[in-house]
């Protein structure tokens, strides 16, 4: 799933990226550093990849690649985790009837 490679790759930049961005981010919101640094520093964050930023990174589910409706926990989605518990593959998990 090309979806699924694409939030995967953003993964990995934000990882990447992460602790310089937020040592440039720092500098931007500290009022006591003068203005022209302050500038500078913001446009060496805006050169940096979009896909760096940890924003840009969304919850899908590792099976199907579904954007919506995705448990945290599980990092699959509730229509996936329904599947995989009628298959019986999830232990614990029976499929409720009244």
């Amino acid at each position: 799933m090309s979806a699924i490679n694409k939030n995967n790759r953003r993964i990995k930049l934000s990882d990447k990226y992460y602790k310089k961005r937020m040592q440039l981010k720092k500098i931007i919101m500290n009022k006591k550093i003068s203005l022209e640094e302050r500038f500078k520093a913001q446009q060496k964050l805006s050169k940096l990849p979009r896909n760096s930023a940890k924003v840009r990174v969304m919850n899908r589910c590792q099976i199907t690649g579904r954007p919506h409706g995705v448990y945290r926990k599980l990092k699959i989605s509730r229509i996936a985790l329904r599947q995989l518990g009628l298959e019986g593959k999830i232990p614990g998990m029976v499929k409720s009837s009244w």
